[in-house]
């Protein structure tokens, strides 16, 4: 039922995965995720849309430029831009989690004549997480995995004996529980196994600017990102797993003074990966939010 392609935009090759017609609604996934993990919203909103989720730069099948400055978010935006117009829609729904989410949101600040709604998974505006990692040394503990992450010997430490520790670092309790199977495990080992996965998805994290992170006193000296960013009017649903703990319910504080029309649901229950633990309910959400 699920179909794949490649599009040659914005001078590279993104490869996605795609199901049904009608309008656009596209998935955008973070990392160490692929297209897979939207399957089943693939296979839900394929119904009665063109439903779409490709592999980011630097994931799994979709090219994997060496420099890190190619994964500055005016390149990621722009790859979402070419994506749309080249499957001939200039009007979409754009569903977002992680490193999907940062891009969403930036796509939604400087192009939102081309969103009909927006749909946020675990994923903070840039101005609150900012925010976090200024005022909160719990998300700045939460966040300190970023360091390894954007070290040189990052590859080295999440490959090591098969993936196991980046498995259990992102997974660990989804695998204990028999929510990943064997067959997602083996899916991610081979998208991770594509030559330059690991480090095109590790580059996300050294293209950002993480000065609160890394030099919190300098940082707060800085006039606060928030100044700089416009607001977003279009209708936005932000679906928050309070479990999250790299990413702290703290991050969704405070939206409204950026986002004119939001809708905040909250899920107790969930971790970050509200999207792999409770997948109907994610459709659920959604296809309340767009039919309101």
């Amino acid at each position: 039922m699920i179909e794949h392609d490649f599009a040659e935009v914005n001078g590279i090759s993104l490869h996605y995965a795609h199901f049904g017609s009608g309008p656009l609604i596209m998935f955008l996934h973070g990392f160490p995720e692929y297209w897979e993990m939207w399957k089943a919203q693939l296979e839900e909103f394929g119904k009665d849309h063109l439903a779409v989720a490709p592999d980011m730069r630097g994931f799994n099948l979709s090219s994997k430029p060496a420099e890190v400055s190619k994964y500055r978010p005016k390149y990621l935006v722009e790859d979402i831009r070419q994506l749309a117009e080249f499957l001939g829609h200039k009007k979409f729904v754009l569903v977002a989690h992680d490193w999907g989410g940062a891009v969403a949101w930036i796509f939604a600040m400087f192009y939102p004549h081309y969103l009909d709604k927006l749909v946020i998974i675990n994923a903070p505006h840039p101005a609150t997480f900012e925010r976090e990692l200024r005022e909160s040394p719990a998300q700045r503990k939460a966040s300190n995995y970023m360091l390894l992450f954007r070290s040189p010997g990052a590859e080295s430490v999440l490959a090591a004996n098969d993936y196991s520790w980046l498995l259990n670092m992102a997974f660990g309790e989804m695998i204990k529980s028999g929510v990943l199977k064997d067959a997602d495990i083996l899916g991610y080992k081979a998208a991770w196994s594509q030559p330059g996965a690991l480090t095109g998805g590790l580059n996300y994290y050294r293209a950002a600017s993480v000065d609160a992170l890394e030099n919190p006193e300098e940082a707060i000296k800085k006039p606060p990102l928030a100044e700089a960013l416009p607001k977003i009017t279009l209708p936005v649903l932000v679906i928050w797993g309070e479990k999250d703990t790299a990413l702290l319910s703290g991050c969704i504080r405070g939206l409204d003074e950026y986002v004119t029309q939001l809708s905040i649901k909250r899920v107790p229950d969930a971790s970050h990966w509200v999207v792999r633990e409770k997948p109907q309910l994610v459709n659920s959400l959604i296809r309340e939010f767009l039919t309101q």
